[in-house]
């Protein structure tokens, strides 16, 4: 038996229900689907049941990645990427219909998220994202205005995404057993986007600023950024309140003016 690295962060799905309901929740037949971390292919092969176009998988260990070689070398639909999906171009492997899995290592899947809402062309080629993450990263990416979970990451997926389902994962699920729950969520990206942000790293620069000292209040930081006819065109914004209390749509109007700047 291979034993998952606890380095790459490896718990191998192997409820075949949970497979099931994953897969299901997107039409595969004839779409390019790209799955992240394959791990030894359960996931692969309930995609590959549903017919797609084409099937690319990107894998880290090269240990999976021969075997996966060695299990699909007659399958013509699929190419097999032994990348770090942190360094490797994504973008460019999605065309038309794309469809993007990924049953994510819990210590990197906040960023394989961010990385996709970089994407420099939006809307972009995908039209699903299916991905699973720890419980409790999930709810920060869900997290709704005035809840716990919102801050950073809810604005910034927000901007770029629509949140279409979500279901959680029993840690009984996973070999090895972690000891957290999981939460699958099913995305899609927004075509259309009602602020004009240049660029998602200044969204991701102006959350960062106000974040990092989210217990004070905004009116110093804001100052930093913007001058005061700039912030006098902000509508429904009290300068004493604290990063946490400000709607995620006053944080892509500051990120837009400061792009003026």
């Amino acid at each position: 038996m291979d034993f998952p690295k606890k380095s790459l962060g490896q718990n191998f799905l192997i409820d075949k229900n949970i497979v099931r309901k994953i897969v299901n929740l997107v039409n595969i037949k004839n779409k390019n689907i790209i799955e992240i971390g394959p791990g030894k292919g359960v996931l692969t092969d309930q995609i590959l049941k549903k017919n797609p176009r084409t099937l690319s998988l990107i894998e880290k260990d090269s240990h999976l990645y021969n075997q996966l070689n060695i299990k699909y070398a007659k399958n013509k639909k699929i190419k097999i990427f032994n990348e770090d999906v942190l360094k490797f171009n994504i973008e460019e492997l999605c065309i038309r219909d794309s469809v993007i899995f990924g049953n994510l290592p819990y210590n990197i899947s906040s960023q394989i998220l961010v990385k996709i809402l970089r994407f420099k062309k939006w809307p972009p080629k995908f039209k699903d994202i299916v991905f699973m993450f720890q419980k409790e990263l999930g709810e920060k990416i869900l997290g709704k205005y005035n809840t716990s979970g919102y801050g950073r990451l809810s604005i910034l997926s927000n901007y770029r995404l629509n949140f279409v389902n979500n279901f959680l994962v029993s840690n009984n699920c996973f070999f090895p057993k972690p000891k957290i729950t999981s939460k699958v969520i099913h995305f899609k990206p927004k075509n259309k986007i009602k602020h004009n942000i240049k660029s998602i790293l200044n969204l991701e620069k102006i959350t960062n600023i106000f974040f990092s000292s989210k217990r004070k209040i905004i009116k110093k930081n804001l100052k930093k950024l913007l001058n005061d006819t700039q912030i006098n065109k902000i509508n429904n914004l009290n300068l004493y309140s604290r990063p946490s209390e400000i709607e995620p749509e006053i944080f892509y109007k500051i990120t837009e003016l400061y792009e003026e700047k």
